[in-house]
């Protein structure tokens, strides 16, 4: 009987030692943001708010993070249309070659995001569109949209197209019955698809920082470079409330819709 209760031991074991291990990194930030001291120590030498007070009386700080929520705001929205849109046209099979339509739209998770980024400047210094906000708003919609096609591709598999259907034999035209029927169905996966794309371009840092003009920066480039420049507990500090706000933002998304069934 213990041979046989044996591997799932080990299992939990090498899952809880998994959770550990990944979870180690996001406890020393969050520590390191509390110390007393002027550089980073773990374990803190003292607790204290002060380095919070730091980032949130910081100009530039409050700058990139402004920057940084219209621009995942934007971006997300942006996506949430275009990625409903392609994905139900890719499940309806609307175009010719949707599989492989279907997988173009994955290009940019498959591609290194330094790779993208490269490209993106490339092509925006031909265009005019380097340093301009239009330019970095269309390049966060490229990053994100994928994500948003892929949850809703899941959601569009679970739902019977009978119903939408039926709903058009009852006499209601194609965007009626789609309103109606299809989308209540498949908005938990639409929202899923929605805060992953909110949390990538947030976080992002390899696209933005070949597209971003002298004047402007987001709140992850700004850590970026505050790093390189010497690292102080107001970075762990800001990187905390990133943390904080991430962690809210998924558990209300979990409580609201269930989105991790759709993920």
């Amino acid at each position: 009987m213990s041979e046989e209760r044996a591997p799932g031991w080990w299992l939990a074991a090498t899952a809880i030692g998994v959770v550990v291990f990944l979870q180690i990194p996001v406890l020393v930030v969050v520590l390191a943001a509390f110390s007393k001291t002027a550089y980073l120590t773990i374990p803190p030498k003292g607790l204290t708010l002060h380095w919070f007070e730091v980032v949130l009386r910081d100009p530039e700080y409050l700058s990139a993070a402004w920057t940084s929520l219209w621009l995942a705001a934007g971006s997300t929205a942006a996506s949430l249309v275009l990625g409903l849109i392609a994905a139900y046209a890719i499940h309806r099979r609307m175009l010719p070659g949707a599989a492989a339509l279907g997988s173009l739209f994955m290009a940019p998770l498959i591609l290194p995001s330094v790779v993208l980024g490269v490209a993106l400047l490339q092509y925006y210094t031909l265009t005019g569109l380097r340093g301009n906000s239009f330019g970095l708003w269309l390049a966060h919609v490229v990053i994100t949209v994928p994500y948003v096609v892929r949850a809703s591709l899941g959601s569009l598999s679970s739902v019977d197209e009978a119903l939408e259907d039926a709903a058009r034999v009852l006499g209601a035209d194609g965007s009626t019955a789609f309103r109606l029927v299809t989308l209540p169905l498949v908005k938990p996966g639409l929202v899923a698809g929605g805060l992953f794309a909110f949390i990538t371009s947030l976080d992002n840092v390899p696209v933005s920082v070949f597209l971003l003009s002298a004047s402007q920066t987001t709140l992850p480039v700004k850590i970026f470079t505050s790093v390189e420049q010497g690292v102080d507990p107001s970075v762990a500090a800001v990187s905390t409330l990133l943390i904080v706000a991430t962690g809210i933002a998924l558990l209300l998304a979990e409580r609201w819709t269930g989105f991790h069934k759709h993920v």
